[in-house]
This record gives C-alpha cells, structure tokens and sequence, in this order.
C-alpha cells in the first residue's frame, strides 16, 4: 500500500468579487456557481449556464444532448446513442480521451473515477437538476484537480427547492420505454428529495438493447449553524455492445451487429455524508466525505478471440474547505482554502470467458493528496482579480498476477510491478473589467495536470505500460461578455499547449503519451428575444486541434471537428399549453481514431435537426412530443482506421429519426 513520505502545499491567491460594490453592473449575464467551491464563480472564465426551464424543454433527450447544443461541445457515441449511454461529452476537443479531460461535478464533488468507463450520464436524473454549470477551458484545475483540461461540467440538483411529487411515464422509437417518480418536501427542519427512473430500449441496432435504473435522493437538516447532509445514489445499466460495421465488408447492413453475444453491464453505489458551518459573518467551513463503489463486467469477442472484464472500483475522498469574505481596506476578498484526499482500490480480472480462471488478476491502489487555494479581489467597483494554486501528490501502486495455464493465457505475459509518487500543481491567473453596466473583458492563464488513470496504465493488452507520464497543459483565454437590450451574447478566443497527452495505441492495445500538441479555438453564443413569446439563440465553435511536434507535426488530432453551431428557437405558440423549442446543430468533418497520418478518408460531417412539442394542462398535467433527427440523416460520428490501409476503417452507425412521447402528473 502506498504511504506519504511528504505532502506540502503553500497556497496563496487573490481574488473574488465584490458583489456590494458590483451592484451597478448587475445587469450583466448571471455567473452562478453556488454549488460548486467558490460561491460566485471563478475570475477570468468562460462560464455558461443552462437553467431548469432550458434543460426541461429542450428537444434533447438525454443530458449530453442538452449540453450538445452549447458552443464548442462535440458529442461522440459507440452504442447508437440509446439513452445517452456511451455518449460523451467532448470539450475543447480532446476525442477519444474527452471522458478522461472534462471533468464532471454533482453539487460540487467530482465523478470522475480512475477507470476510462467515463461519466455515466444516464445515471443522473434529468427531472431533479435545477441547473448545469460549464467552465470551459482548464480554469477548475486548481479548485477540482486533475482531469479538468478540456473543461468542467457541474450539475446542480434541485433537492428540495422545488417541492412536490411527480410522476412520468414514456413511450417511443426503438422500443423505448420510461418510467419516472420523484418526491421533494421538508419536514420539520428537514428537507427531502428522492428520484427513481426506468428506461428499456430495443436500440437501433441488432444486440444493442439498454435497461437502466437508477435511484437517488438527498436529506438535508437546516440548522442554526448551517446544514448536515446526506446524499444517495443507485444505478444499474446493462447493455448490449453490438459492435462496428466494417468499410471493406459489402452489403452490411447499418443495424447489423458484428459482435451479437457482446455486453457490458454496470452497478454503482454512491453516499456523500456532510455538513456546512457558518463561523461568524464572513466564514463557512465544509467538511464532508464519501464513498463510490462500482462494479463491471464486460464480455467481447473479437474475431475468435473471447475477452472477459470483471472490474471492482472503490473511491473514498475526504475534502474539507473553508470559504472566508472580507473587506480589507474597503475591497472585497473572497477566498477558499481547501484539501482534497482520495483513495481508490482497483481489481480487474481478465479471462477468456466469465467463470473461466483469470489469465490476468490486476490489482491497484492510488491515493492522491492535494492543498489548494483560490481568491478573488475586487481592487475596484469594475475590476476583479483572482490567483489559485494547487499542489497535488499522487501515489500508485499496481501489480499485475499472470496465469500462463490459464484458458487462453498461453500468449502473454506478466507486467512487472509498479510503485510510483508524482506531485504536480496546477495554477490560475484571471482577470474581469466591466467598461460598461453591460459589458465587460475578462481573460485568464493557468496550468493544469492529469494524471494517468488505472485503466490507461493496465490497457487492454499484454504488455502493460504502467510508466505513463502525467499530461500537461499550459491554457490562455480572451473574451468579452455582454448584453443590448434584448439581445445577450459572449465570445472567447483560447490557446493550449499540452506536453505528454495521453492517448490510446490501437495496434497494440496499449496507452502511450503523445508528442506535443495544441487547440487554438474561438467560441461565440448569443441569444435574443425577439417577441415576448420568441427567443432565438445561436452559437458557433472552431477549433484547430494539431500536433505541434514529432513525426506528426502540423496534423489534425483525431476525432475533433474544427467547426462546430447550433442554431435553434423557443416558442409559446400558446403560453404554457403549446410550447415549440428547435435546434439544428452542425459538425463538419473530423479525422478518425488512429489516423494521426491524416491519411485516411474523414468522418464525413451532418446536420441533425430535432425539435420538441410540450404544454402544461393547469400546472400539473404535463405532456411533450421530441423528434430527434428530423430529417433522417444517415450519419456516425466515431470511427477507428486502418495505421496501414487506406479506406480501411470501422465505423458506428447512429439512429435516424426517432420520437419519444411523454405524460406527467405533478401534485
């Protein structure tokens, strides 16, 4: 087991806004972070958020495809999109590794675990989320840690703000099927929420069904002092993997499956035990912790060759922090001084078949301890200022037990044992100048760091490559953010510098670290009301993803589109019986996974046109119809490529046009 020969962190930063002395500019597009570790947002970032009303009417029907619709966010699916399952969230264009650099928060605490599995996002109930926050770029580094280079994503769930009980039940394309029930209320002093969701689906293509339930809830006790809490979380997915269709292969049909008997299932357990206390006017102390547990099995076939992948993950984290206001010399300083300590305990056992003895048993234990602080300074009425630094030790040990007599073990190897400490620190720098009540310049620098995880380290394959280096990323960002009239809109331009980005190795199974690379992107949005009953919005993204050095020096990542838009509108053709939401969204094309040669044909690029019909009968009987790809567009936004042969690929179709119909009771 890993132990701490030292750990040592000087935190010191500079910054948050003054709100008393900002109340003139407050005309400006809300930057709302209250659940996250620094109340009021985080200096010098391009911060978005989508409210209640936006993510429940918006023609998506998964989470991912609400976030698909913000600027600069690219979508990617193995599994036909059923249910979001699989889907992830790409920002800042990192491709096949975005799961592992956008980093993902629930009220705050991270869910990002120390496998590739990525972010379950059909896990988290869409009717219980009161908002999402995004913080683009690698500007959460310092307060979240590692793995938050392409941006962070935070969702913030309602528990009790809303109370009442409700009820939802669906029906559509692909034989899907949902059922919802949720509860929120307080109770002498206490304040309870509680989701249940089902969902079951035929997929779009052959071997691709998905049944999902989950459940979570909250218990939160309002005291004199400050809160206690208690949060929840059950899930349970299984999928079918139905696996790629081939370019060489003629007369494959798109629904096909080349791998009928592949699955993966998955359970997870989470609880989060904390509380809040208020110390003075001007301090609050948070001290919680938790424990994730969660439980894979996966089974492949490829080409006559059985894998099976029984994985144990458990996560425990300690991260208490202290939040402090004041006003030295008249200026407003909001700072935040925090720990963060996790420890996760990996097994996997790879065989030919479940039951069989494992060819390979891995096991690995990584403990991580970081100090980090973070400030904001209003040194005038228009001008904020903010520094943080973070200072992170990682310690990991993995060994790897091989069976050469094992079924199917004859053809491997045994990974040599691993022990290893890194410390790195991530830091940030911003700035905000508001020229006028409604509009203002903000800009930012900072480093961040990802350390490689548990699954990068083991691979696929034999042999293992546990001596991966930790990537690095060096961020710069301008914009300007504003609103005339009715018209609200932001732009932001970015450059990245990454040294040792991780990255997948398809001819051997294995994860390497690339050479260096850079993003160089802009991303625009704007909304306007143009009727009381019509607003309009719009957004555009591009991004020049390269590597900058090496044998591939000048060519395009893998995986990322340099364009990306949307455009859409909400309608209350009838106000709150009939309402219309649209959105059109455009990705051009992107270069396919293992071609960094850019020799081999793109993933063509698509428009996708879904739009949603919904109402409400005296507040509480609520019904909605979505249609996703409107027009039928025949279209897949992943595929991996022949290192050797041009025109030899495989590639995953997506579902055409597909419709989903919904009632719901709230009393």
């Amino acid at each position: 087991m890993p132990t701490y020969r030292y750990s040592l962190c000087f935190t010191l930063s500079l910054l948050a806004p003054n709100m008393a002395l900002a109340q003139q500019y407050a005309e400006l597009p809300p930057v709302l972070v209250t659940a996250s570790r620094l109340g009021d947002g985080i200096t010098g970032v391009a911060t978005s958020v989508i409210g209640y009303e936006e993510i429940q009417r918006s023609p998506g029907e998964t989470i991912q495809d609400v976030l698909g619709r913000q600027s600069g966010i690219q979508l990617r699916s193995l599994y036909g999109g059923v249910g979001g399952a699989g889907t992830t969230v790409d920002m800042r264009g990192f491709g096949a590794t975005a799961s592992a650099n956008t980093l993902v928060l629930v009220n705050g605490r991270r869910l990002n675990d120390l496998d590739l599995a990525g972010i379950d996002f059909a896990a988290l109930p869409k009717a219980g989320i009161e908002r999402i926050e995004l913080m683009r770029g690698n500007s959460g580094a310092v307060l979240y840690g590692d793995g938050a280079m392409g941006g962070v994503i935070n969702i913030v769930t309602s528990g009790a703000a809303r109370p009442g009980y409700s009820l939802d039940a669906g029906i559509g394309s692909l034989g899907q099927r949902e059922a919802a029930a949720s509860a929120r209320q307080s109770i002498d002093g206490f304040e309870l929420s509680a989701y249940g969701s089902f969902a079951n689906s035929d997929g779009y293509r052959q071997n691709n069904k998905l049944l999902q339930r989950n459940a979570n809830g909250e218990i939160r006790r309002r005291l004199d002092f400050g809160d206690l809490y208690m949060n929840f979380s059950l899930d349970d997915q299984q999928l079918g993997l139905p696996g790629e269709r081939r370019s060489r292969l003629a007369g494959q049909h798109p629904r096909g499956a080349t791998n009928p008997y592949d699955y993966a299932n998955k359970q997870g357990q989470n609880l989060t035990i904390g509380g809040t206390w208020l110390i003075g006017n001007h301090a609050d102390l948070v001290l919680d912790a938790g424990v994730r547990r969660k439980s894979q099995d996966a089974y492949f076939d490829q080409s006559g060759f059985p894998s099976y992948v029984d994985t144990e993950l458990t996560t425990y984290s300690f991260t208490p922090r202290l939040t402090l206001q004041n006003r030295p010399f008249e200026l407003g300083l909001n700072s935040i001084l925090g720990l963060d300590l996790y420890n996760a305990d990996y097994e996997s056992d790879r065989q030919e078949r479940a039951g069989n003895r494992p060819i390979h048993r891995y096991d690995a234990e990584q403990q991580s301890l970081a100090l980090y602080g973070q400030s904001t300074l209003a040194v005038t009425a228009a001008t904020d200022l903010s520094a943080g630094l973070r200072l992170q030790r990682t310690e990991v040990s993995a060994r790897d037990r091989y069976d050469a007599t094992a079924p199917g073990g004859g053809f491997g190897s045994q990974g040599a044992p691993f022990d290893d400490e890194a410390t790195d620190y991530a830091y940030h720098l911003g700035f905000e100048h508001r020229f006028a009540p409604a509009f203002e310049v903000f800009g930012r620098t900072g480093r961040s760091f990802r350390f490689p995880t548990l699954d990068e380290r083991i691979g696929m394959g034999s042999p293992t490559n546990f001596r991966l280096q930790t990537q690095t990323s060096q961020d710069v960002e301008l914009g300007f953010q504003g609103k005339a009239g009715a018209a609200g809109y932001r732009l932001s331009a970015y450059v990245m510098r990454l040294e040792n980005e991780l990255a997948f190795n398809a001819v051997n199974f294995t994860n390497r670290n690339l050479d260096p690379t850079e993003r160089r992107g802009i991303e625009a949005s704007g909304d306007y009301q143009l009727l009381p009953e019509l607003k309009l919005r719009a957004g555009a993204g591009y991004i020049d993803a390269e590597f900058r050095k090496g044998a591939n020096a000048g060519k395009r990542v893998p995986l990322v589109s340099t364009w990306t838009s949307n455009i859409g509108f909400s309608w209350d053709i009838l106000p709150k019986l009939v309402l219309l939401d649209m959105d059109a969204r455009f990705f051009s094309a992107r270069r396919m996974e293992n071609d960094e040669r850019n020799f081999q044909p793109q993933i063509p690029g698509h428009v996708l046109l879904d739009l949603r019909l919904s109402g409400a009968f005296d507040n509480r009987l609520r019904w909605s119809l979505a249609v996703q790809n409107l027009l039928d567009r025949t279209y897949y936004d992943y595929s991996v490529a022949s290192a050797t042969t041009y025109g030899s690929y495989n590639y995953y179709p997506q579902p055409g046009r597909t419709a989903m119909a919904r009632l719901g009771l709230d009393f």
